[in-house]
C-alpha cells in the first residue's frame, strides 16, 4: 500500500511538474538601440531567475517610434517597451497603451519613482508608463584646463556668472583651447541643457499642462543673452553653430573645452573611452545660482491588451529591486527609485550620485506633439534656437517659435 502511495505522490510531483513548466510564459519587449547595454543584462539576469522568460529586441533609435506605432495599429506589438519618455503621452493619447494605474499605485515604492518619468506617463489622470532607465542632465568642466587657467580644479561654476568668467580664463589659455561649447544647432541637446537654465531661474518654455507655450519669458530671454555674450566673446567654437549633435560629447572628451553642459552618460563614456579627461562634475545652474536637470530615459510601457501583464509586472518588479537597480546603474542607466539610488551606485564613481540627486530634480516637458515641437528638425525649438544664439532677429526667432508652437499644440488630436 505505502509502494502505491509512493508511486502515487510520484506521479502526482512529475505531473505537477509538468503543468508549472508548461504555465512558464515569455513576454517579448523591445527596446532602443540607447538601452542595449543594460537592457540584455537586466533580462539575462532575470531569465536566470525566474521561469517566465522575456524575449528581447533591439531596435534602431530612428526605427523605434515609427515600428511600434505601426505594429501597435496592426496587433503585431511586443507586450511591453521600454519607450522615450517624451513619447509616452503620445501613444497614451492615441489608445495603444495599457491603463497601469491601479498596479503602479499598489508598489510600495511608487512615491519614490522619478516624478519626471511617473508625470510623463500619466494621461488624462490615469498611468500609462512607469520609469525604467534615466539619465540627468549636469555640467563638466576639464580640472587640468582650469588649473592651467588659475581657477580652482575642484570647483565647478554655480551660476551663469561664474560660468562665463571660467570660460573667459580657460579661453586665456589660447591656442585650440576655448572656454565653453554647446551643440548650436541640435534641438535635442539644447532641450535637454539649455532649458535646466532656465528651469533653474523660475522661467519654463511650456505651462505644466503642456496646452500652452510660454517661450516668450525674461528667463528664457536671460538665458538666450548669456549664450550670446559668450559666443560674441569668442569662448564658443565656431564649430558649434552647425553642429546638430555629432560633436554634443565629443567636444569636450577632445580635452580642449573648459566647460560644457551634457549628461550623466559621460561619466561612463569619459572614464572608459577618454580615461586621460580629468574632469569635474555639477548641476545646471539659475542665472544667480540653485540648480534644475532634464530628466531624460525611459518610460516602462505596457501594450493594450497584452495576455503576458503578469510576466511583464513580474519583470517590471525585478528591475526596480535593488539587485535590478544596481545592474541598470552599472550598465549605464541611473536610479529611477530614488529610496535606494545610493545603495544602487555605492560601488560606482561618486560623480554618478552628483547626476543622480540632478535626477532627482529632473523636469521633462509634458507634450502629446513633443516631437513636433522640440525633436523635428524643422520644429520650432529647433529653428529658434540656432537663430538666437547665433543670428541677428532674436526677438522675431522668439515671436515666430512662440507662434508656431502654439499652433501645433491647439491642433493637436487628444491634447
Amino acid at each position: 500500500m505505502k509502494t502505491m502511495f509512493a508511486k502515487l505522490a510520484l506521479a502526482a510531483a512529475v505531473i505537477g511538474g509538468g503543468l508549472q513548466a508548461a504555465s512558464a510564459e515569455t513576454a517579448n519587449i523591445w527596446v532602443r538601440a540607447d538601452g542595449s547595454n543594460f537592457m540584455p543584462r537586466i533580462v539575462d539576469a532575470f531569465n536566470k531567475a525566474h521561469k517566465d522568460q522575456i524575449k528581447l529586441d533591439i531596435i534602431p533609435n530612428a526605427e523605434i517610434i515609427p515600428k511600434y506605432g505601426a505594429a501597435a495599429a496592426g496587433g503585431t506589438a511586443p507586450d511591453a517597451l521600454s519607450l522615450d519618455l517624451i513619447y509616452t503621452p503620445s501613444f497614451a493619447a492615441a489608445g495603444q497603451l495599457e491603463d497601469i494605474t491601479d498596479w503602479a499605485k499598489s508598489l510600495p515604492y511608487f512615491s519614490s519613482l522619478s516624478p519626471a518619468h511617473v508625470k510623463t506617463g500619466t494621461y488624462k489622470g490615469h498611468i500609462y508608463g512607469l520609469p525604467f532607465s534615466a539619465d540627468s542632465s549636469v555640467l563638466i568642466w576639464n580640472k587640468k584646463l582650469f588649473k592651467q587657467a588659475g581657477l580652482d580644479p575642484e570647483k565647478g561654476p554655480k551660476t551663469w556668472a561664474e560660468i562665463e568668467a571660467d570660460a573667459e580664463k580657460v579661453n586665456a589659455l589660447g591656442g585650440d583651447i576655448k572656454g565653453f561649447y554647446f551643440s548650436g544647432n541640435c534641438g535635442g541637446c539644447n532641450i535637454f541643457t539649455f532649458t535646466p537654465l532656465i528651469w533653474a531661474s523660475g522661467g519654463d518654455i511650456l505651462s505644466e499642462d503642456g496646452s500652452k507655450a510660454t517661450l516668450d519669458s525674461p528667463q528664457l530671454r536671460g538665458a538666450i543673452d548669456f549664450y550670446r555674450s559668450m559666443v560674441k566673446k569668442g569662448l564658443v567654437p565656431e564649430g558649434a553653430q552647425t553642429d546638430t549633435g555629432a560633436n554634443f560629447f565629443a567636444a569636450f572628451a577632445g580635452g580642449k573645452i573648459g566647460i560644457s553642459p551634457s549628461g550623466a552618460f559621460a561619466i561612463g563614456a569619459l572614464n572608459t573611452q577618454y580615461p586621460d579627461v580629468d574632469y569635474g562634475i555639477t548641476f545646471l545652474p539659475g542665472k544667480d545660482g540653485g540648480w534644475s536637470s532634464f530628466a531624460g530615459g525611459d518610460n516602462f510601457v505596457v501594450t493594450k491588451g497584452t495576455k503576458k501583464i503578469a510576466v511583464v509586472k513580474e519583470f517590471l518588479d525585478f528591475a526596480y529591486s535593488l539587485e535590478g537597480q544596481t545592474i541598470l546603474a552599472k550598465y549605464g542607466s541611473l536610479p529611477v527609485r530614488g529610496d535606494i539610488a545610493k545603495d544602487a551606485l555605492k560601488d560606482l564613481d561618486p560623480r554618478y550620485q552628483v547626476a543622480a540627486e540632478a535626477m532627482a530634480k529632473g523636469r521633462t516637458p509634458y507634450t502629446v506633439v513633443f516631437n513636433d515641437l522640440i525633436n523635428s528638425a524643422n520644429g520650432p525649438w529647433t529653428q529658434m534656437v540656432n537663430e538666437v544664439f547665433f543670428g541677428d532677429d532674436v526677438d522675431g526667432a522668439i515671436s515666430n517659435a512662440q507662434e508656431t508652437m502654439q499652433s501645433i499644440i491647439d491642433q493637436a488630436p487628444n491634447k
